[in-house]
């Protein structure tokens, strides 16, 4: 565990602020999302076909 947490501390993965911004636009993005879907019905039936269809594409990725 010591020797992955020096790795993190070496790799400096912390400090480095490049793609926070577009991950917050992401996460903002997604919230709206989640946030009309809630209220829209028809939006919320498409949006679970989606997140299926990601969910299976990450399970069959992760099997190669």
């Amino acid at each position: 565990m010591a020797k992955a947490l020096a790795m993190v501390v070496q790799l400096k993965i912390w400090k480095d602020t490049r793609g926070q911004d577009m991950m917050e636009y992401a996460c903002f993005i997604a919230a709206i999302v989640l946030l009309y879907a809630a209220f829209t019905p028809s939006v919320a039936t498409g949006l679970q076909h989606v997140i299926t269809q990601i969910s299976n594409n990450l399970s069959t990725a992760a099997h190669v």
